[in-house]
């Protein structure tokens, strides 16, 4: 298939890559942005936005990103430690007092955002009918008891992150966090992205659905395994507890929904761009943009089942497992989103890279469809 946009010449193997990509019929629409020192230099997109197959992909197409905007809400509490406001060593309970409860009073900020808080799911009952409902939820997070002693043990915050961070920031800052990363970090950069879709927008979203027959590497077939078969695992109360799943994708409330850490939409050079832009020196300072991407937490995640490397609310470069590694620089930080979408930086060669699809496969970490792009675009520089 034959994609849109552009790109420059330097790049040819990764538009073919892109193009060929589509020889699968099950896929049905993505785009790619890649971004050297600010620069673009690849902006590509193909194929269709619904399930019919009616409605071209165009640039301003807009896709589900999942948890793709972490970073994002890191960034934002980031800024607010810039300004004194919040200390990524105080204890949570500092600026939100009822999350003390059930021995959570020495959580610290740095915790949360390194994924070793101990808190990263909620525990029964279901919350799935109540997770739109912003104050009932951070009712149930302040009640909820730790898993384990913070600091101890790693476990991926799959919502319980945004949840904290967000409520954070409205309470040292006063804004809706969506609000507050719109105002501080989007709109002042033109970033198509969005943390709940304004309605005027809705027809913008592309359909997302899952592609049959993509089994994923072994560590994604353990925790599809456990998720399926054992219901009161750490990981399925995670990933289910609320669940962020494909089929919720198609609910206008979906669409609108606020929560800054696992439901985002957005274009390939909204993407790109916002990792451009940190990169450029903006939202936050280089002291902090070198805390947000070292690492602070690595080894064998308890949500993820699998090794992973943090900094304060990325993921960073895993050289040694293919199936989660950027296939860039060993500096490389970002974030994926279930079933494809993901966006990254490699600060060595300066690059950003964005790419968002509404055909999820069934890796965890990395998708092979923009492993292969990313590994053309450095083998191109």
């Amino acid at each position: 298939m034959k994609a849109q946009g552009m790109c420059a010449s330097q790049f040819d193997a990764v538009r073919q890559a892109f193009e060929d990509m589509f020889d699968d019929p099950q896929e049905r629409g993505a785009g790619l942005c890649v971004q050297i020192d600010g620069e673009m230099v690849v902006d590509l997109w193909a194929g269709v936005a619904d399930q019919e197959g009616t409605r071209p992909w165009t640039r301003d197409t807009l896709a589900n990103t999942f948890c793709v905007v972490k970073p994002y809400v890191a960034v934002a509490v980031l800024m607010l430690v810039e300004q004194g406001k919040l200390e990524l060593d105080a204890p949570v309970a500092r600026y939100w007092p009822e999350f003390a409860q059930n021995g959570k009073a020495k959580v610290t900020l740095r915790q949360v955002m390194s994924h070793t808080a101990g808190l990263p799911a909620l525990r029964a009952p279901d919350h799935n009918a109540m997770m739109y409902d912003w104050e009932h939820m951070v009712r149930v997070l302040a009640a909820e008891p730790l898993w384990w002693e913070a600091g101890t043990d790693l476990g991926y915050g799959t919502t319980t992150f945004g949840w904290i961070l967000g409520e954070l920031i409205r309470r040292v800052d006063g804004r809706d966090p969506c609000d507050f990363i719109h105002a501080q970090i989007l709109q002042p950069h033109g970033l198509d992205v969005h943390l709940g879709v304004d309605e005027k927008h809705f027809h913008r979203i592309a359909r997302f659905d899952s592609a049959r027959g993509r089994v994923g590497d072994p560590y994604s077939q353990g925790l599809r395994a456990v998720l399926k078969n054992q219901p009161t695992h750490i990981a399925t109360f995670a990933f289910t507890n609320p669940g962020m799943v494909p089929k919720r994708t198609s609910d206008p409330r979906w669409w609108a929904y606020r929560q800054p850490g696992v439901c985002g939409h957005g274009t390939a050079h909204g993407l790109a761009g916002f990792y451009s832009a940190l990169l450029a020196g903006n939202f936050i300072g280089r002291e902090l943009l070198n805390e947000f991407r070292r690492e602070h937490s690595h080894g064998m995640d308890r949500v993820w089942m699998r090794p992973m490397r943090y900094g304060l609310g990325c993921m960073l470069e895993q050289q040694r497992d293919p199936t989660a590694s950027h296939a860039m620089g060993p500096q490389t930080f970002g974030h994926i989103g279930l079933g494809g979408p993901i966006s990254f930086a490699d600060p060595e060669r300066q690059v950003s890279f964005g790419f968002v699809t509404t055909t999820s496969g069934s890796h965890t970490m990395i998708d092979p469809r923009p492993s292969r792009l990313s590994s053309l675009v450095y083998a191109a520089l």
